[in-house]
């Protein structure tokens, strides 16, 4: 996916923070508060430094030893606490967090048009749904705990040192400005490191699924070497933009600990002459270092704040351009289930262009209930896109296709799917065992009903004789079955979906003679009472049907039966002669 324009940072953290807010605001809540509680019990630890000082130190008061010790231990007890529960709490709604964004980035996905991965790399999509949903969540922690845990702790080491001594707090504040500008700097080019590193990660995980599906091919082929030289070079990419982030995120150390040991010195000199010349007292003097050290560690991870979460809101960009880009194909307001189909599906003047070239340019036609209607003709004339159409894959820029007289785009695409069953040419496998297969024709199937069937598709017998049975795990794509296999399995979940429409593609074209037979008998079975609509490209294969469309250029050019368009002499009548020997005559 090509990057879209990006929002404002700011708004765009506005907008995260109140998405998450809104649902996790009491939790969030309660972290904060034990972030104020940890913040005051460091500033008590280094307040306590003056009496620690004064007390025992100078005064040497035996009796405030114990007092003191017990005052240090209860407040790095409580500190310890505060800190444990609000780890604890931020950890669980951060995980909510990714789990959250994670799902709407996927129903988002899902609810997109067919060829949402043809448009989009799969690399990109998956980068957003798994790296850009933690960015969401780190974003949200960072802000969290610097403005929380980090912010509160430099505010209520401030206080201490301005109470112990004003006119050294304004020296150690000076570093401030001189910081922020340094950092800002840095912030600009992080911004432009960070988009970089993504487009790297995404050619990654491109290249891990090219080598995974393609792997026959870049073995045929001896294409391990090109392939590892592109995984290589994304490789590279990542780690050297990686490498620049973590080079500018670390600049920012140098710059405070510069800063800071000046500050630092600067206040050593003025203090320590102070206590010599007997204008202020050690303890005092002791406290303000103390707080003025504790404040440098959460003040140097507030200074990198910017840096680390514009890191983050890159990809928190990234996430939203997903998820408000429009869903392709919606429901209808009101749309309502589809009636009980006898399966009359008819196309009326259905013109239809991906992007733009034309697919469908004015087609009509009519699949009559119960019967078998084929779709015949050269590559590229359309008949693929008339199966999309009906299943809603996309909608017609023009005229209408209906189910029963009802038009398509004013029912739910659920009820409009239920009533359809598809077997094609490359049938798909989940990764799951072969029941749970079957089974997704219709989830609610018992055991009984996969095995019959499995057996009306001609597949119960080579099911058994698998390890395992029903049980055995297809692997990825069906890999661990053979074609004339796989082909039946699929068969055998349309049949489980008892659809009142069957859509075949040319189902038996890839299979050898063997598989081929048994797959046509659980086809003849498939479609007995059903209103069956086939592509072919093998014309004996459709020479019995009711009807026969023959499309050219997305339009249909010829119909009728296999004996009329025969004896008709057009392109049909061509495209039998190429294949048949001798003149083609009814069966």
């Amino acid at each position: 996916m090509t990057p879209g324009a990006s929002a404002p940072r700011g708004r765009l953290l506005l907008r995260l923070l109140a998405e998450n807010g809104r649902a996790h605001w009491r939790g969030y809540a309660l972290a904060l508060a034990l972030m104020a509680v940890a913040a005051g019990a460091t500033a008590l630890s280094a307040w306590i430094m003056r009496d620690v000082i004064n007390e025992i130190f100078v005064a040497r008061r035996r009796d405030m030893v114990v007092l003191i010790a017990a005052g240090v231990a209860a407040i790095f007890t409580v500190k310890g606490a505060a800190t444990y529960g609000q780890q604890r709490i931020l950890s669980r709604i951060g995980n909510r967090i990714v789990a959250d964004v994670q799902m709407r980035l996927f129903d988002h996905v899902q609810r997109q048009r067919v060829d949402f991965f043809d448009q989009y790399a799969f690399g990109d999509v998956a980068t957003r749904i798994g790296n850009n949903a933690r960015s969401a969540r780190l974003a949200i922690d960072l802000v969290a705990t610097s403005l929380g845990r980090d912010l509160l702790s430099v505010i209520a080491l401030s206080l201490v040192m301005v109470v112990q001594n004003p006119k050294l707090s304004i020296i150690a504040l000076l570093v401030a400005p001189p910081a922020v500008l340094g950092v800002g700097r840095l912030v600009r080019r992080v911004k432009k490191i960070a988009r970089q590193e993504f487009q790297s990660l995404t050619e990654v995980l491109g290249t891990v699924k090219e080598t995974a599906q393609g792997a026959r091919v870049i073995r045929a082929f001896g294409l391990e070497g090109l392939m590892r030289a592109r995984m290589a070079k994304a490789v590279d990419g990542v780690r050297r933009r990686a490498d620049g982030v973590a080079r500018l995120s670390a600049a920012t150390g140098p710059l405070m600990d510069t800063l800071a040991g000046f500050a630092i010195a600067a206040v050593i000199l003025i203090a320590g002459n102070q206590v010599i010349g007997g204008r202020s007292d050690a303890g005092s003097f002791f406290a303000f270092v103390t707080a003025l050290l504790l404040a440098y560690d959460p003040a140097k991870r507030l200074a990198k704040l910017n840096v680390a979460l514009q890191t983050h809101l890159v990809g928190v960009d990234l996430m939203y351009q997903l998820l408000d880009s429009p869903a392709r194909i919606a429901d209808a307001p009101g749309a309502k289930a589809l009636p009980a189909a006898r399966g009359e599906v008819r196309f009326e003047g259905v013109r239809f262009r991906y992007g733009d070239a034309p697919a469908l340019d004015g087609v009509d036609l009519t699949a009559r209930a119960g019967e078998v209607t084929a779709l015949v003709g050269p590559s590229g004339a359309g008949k693929s896109t008339v199966f999309a159409l009906i299943e809603r894959f996309y909608d017609p820029d023009a005229g209408r296709v209906t189910i029963d007289g009802v038009d398509i785009r004013e029912v739910d695409a659920a009820s409009l799917r239920a009533a359809i069953a598809y077997v094609g040419q490359d049938a798909f496998l989940f990764d799951v065992s072969v029941r749970d297969n079957i089974r997704m024709g219709r989830l609610d199937a018992t055991d009984a009903e996969i095995e019959a069937a499995a057996r009306a598709a001609n597949a119960h017998a080579f099911i058994a004789a698998l390890p395992g049975g029903y049980d055995a795990p297809v692997g990825e794509n069906g890999a661990r079955l053979s074609g004339g296999q796989r082909q039946r399995i699929a068969i055998a979940r349309a049949m489980l979906r008892g659809a009142p429409i069957l859509l075949l593609d040319e189902a038996t074209s890839a299979l050898d003679a063997e598989s081929e037979a048994a797959v046509a008998e659980a086809l003849e079975r498939l479609m007995a009472g059903r209103t069956t609509i086939a592509i072919a490209h093998r014309l004996a294969t459709v020479r019995h049907a009711a009807a026969i469309h023959v499309l050219d250029h997305g339009q249909v050019v010829e119909s009728g039966t296999h004996a009329t368009l025969t004896a008709k002499g057009g392109l049909y009548a061509r495209l039998a002669a190429l294949q048949f020997e001798g003149p083609p005559t009814e069966a």
